[in-house]
């Protein structure tokens, strides 16, 4: 078996089953939902209530630049305080002190019937990446992030994603992506590592037959687990 595993092709159905297989073990299987969740709602995805999009906001929002870990418990905490006692700022400063994010989940909460009857009302996916890039503190990789929590089927070009694309690139001799590190760019996606990240997730979900949000998610997750080299 030990010998099986160093032969796994990477960026193949086995090696992505493999991960997958080594985070639920860890019990990290989880993003705002867990995965089990995120597969359901991109392969069947429901159409949620105000208050469960202003959440889905505040999580986004709230996950830049925190462990996932960290990002779930602040969370929980301004939902509870948000559901109890409504957007009340000098609440929400005691309980994370961050003015910029607290006041933009706080008109996000307080105009939450609006905004999502307003992205509900959209149908074309362009339209919707565009909307959601217009709530604040919302920026493109957020967007994309906020977007596959709601059921799209996208990708969150985020760092990891970035590198990894940046790998299978290297490592695909079929690839016409001519990319270099210095693309890699967390602010600002180049358009040679998008298509590196497209080929990728194109590659993957035609040897797992999984969607790429759902591969996203996990590819995410074992990268920030140190369970891919890079």
């Amino acid at each position: 078996m030990q010998n099986s595993r160093k032969k796994m092709i990477k960026f193949s159905s086995e090696w992505f089953f493999d991960l997958e297989n080594k985070i639920r073990k860890m019990h990290a299987d989880s993003d705002a939902q867990s995965f089990d969740e995120i597969k359901e709602n991109l392969s069947h995805p429901k159409k949620f209530n105000s208050t469960e999009f202003a959440d889905m906001c505040a999580y986004v929002i709230l996950a830049g630049g925190f462990s996932q870990k960290t990002a779930k418990k602040i969370h929980a905490k301004i939902c509870d305080c948000l559901h109890t006692n409504g957007a009340n700022v000098d609440n929400l400063l005691a309980l994370f002190n961050n003015k910029n994010k607290i006041n933009a989940i706080t008109k996000i909460w307080n105009n939450k019937d609006v905004l999502c009857s307003a992205y509900y009302a959209l149908h074309d996916f362009d339209d919707k990446i565009k909307f959601l890039e217009s709530l604040p503190h919302i920026g493109k990789i957020t967007a994309n992030h906020l977007a596959r929590n709601l059921g799209e089927n996208v990708v969150k070009y985020d760092i990891w994603i970035q590198r990894l694309g940046l790998d299978f690139a290297r490592q695909n001799q079929s690839s016409k992506c001519k990319v270099q590190s210095a693309n890699i760019d967390n602010s600002k996606l180049s358009p040679e590592i998008k298509k590196a990240c497209d080929e990728m997730f194109a590659h993957l979900h035609f040897e797992t037959g999984l969607p790429i949000g759902y591969i996203d998610v996990v590819l995410w997750k074992g990268a920030q687990l140190g369970l891919i080299k890079l």
